[in-house]
């Protein structure tokens, strides 16, 4: 006759099986210190939406926001972009802090997420030049607007952009103020982070900061 475990025993092991926690967050900041400079970082995928010529180099800078190096783009591109290998993120939280030091047509920050590839992600950005915070999404190589606000934007200065997504929950903050707070459903499910500029935006970007929430 087959042997049952006694009922205390099931009791014991369902409930150490609800215990299973749930996937822990995953956080992680980049200051760019173990690249090597002149070329684009290790582990990182750079490219631009809609051709052009961007150049994503880790360089030197005195004035570093830590550390002595920064990512940095100096090329000329529609939309340059430039993403972490290896993150997939669906909910969670993206920042850097960035410096716009150059551009006639553009002096451009931003964050993507939620990027599947060039052509499909969000993007917030701030920009010296208009003063503005602003939010996008982009879909098979469309950029669309979804809202933007005037916000105090200094060139030649360190800014930190923040983005906190869950779900169709949006929030984008520049310096710890709070600019766009909104719902927006068009890009969904996991996808990478990474940094973003515009045009001929000269942009440094340090102390990249994403963490992802379970």
């Amino acid at each position: 006759m087959a042997r049952h475990p006694p009922r205390h025993s099931i009791l014991a092991m369902t409930s150490a099986a609800l215990m299973v926690p749930a996937a822990a967050a995953h956080a992680e900041t980049i200051t760019f210190e173990d690249s090597r400079a002149g070329g684009p970082p290790a582990g990182w995928t750079c490219g631009s939406t809609g051709g052009g010529t961007p150049k994503w180099t880790v360089a030197a800078d005195a004035e570093a926001a830590s550390g002595r190096y920064v990512l940095k783009q100096s090329g000329k591109a529609p939309f340059p972009w430039c993403v972490k290998q290896g993150t997939a993120l669906a909910d969670g939280i993206v920042e850097v802090k960035f410096k716009a030091i150059a551009g006639r047509e553009d002096q451009a920050g931003g964050v993507v997420w939620r990027w599947k590839d060039g052509d499909n992600s969000y993007v917030a950005r701030a920009n010296a030049l208009e003063n503005n915070v602003s939010l996008y999404y982009t879909e098979r190589g469309r950029r669309q607007t979804i809202k933007y606000v005037d916000a105090p934007v200094a060139a030649n200065a360190w800014h930190t952009l923040r983005v906190e997504f869950t779900g169709t929950q949006i929030r984008v903050m520049l310096d710890g103020n709070s600019y766009i707070e909104l719902n927006d459903s068009h890009i969904a499910g996991p996808g990478a982070v990474g940094v973003w500029t515009k045009a001929d935006s000269v942009t440094a970007f340090d102390d990249f900061t994403y963490e992802t929430k379970p």
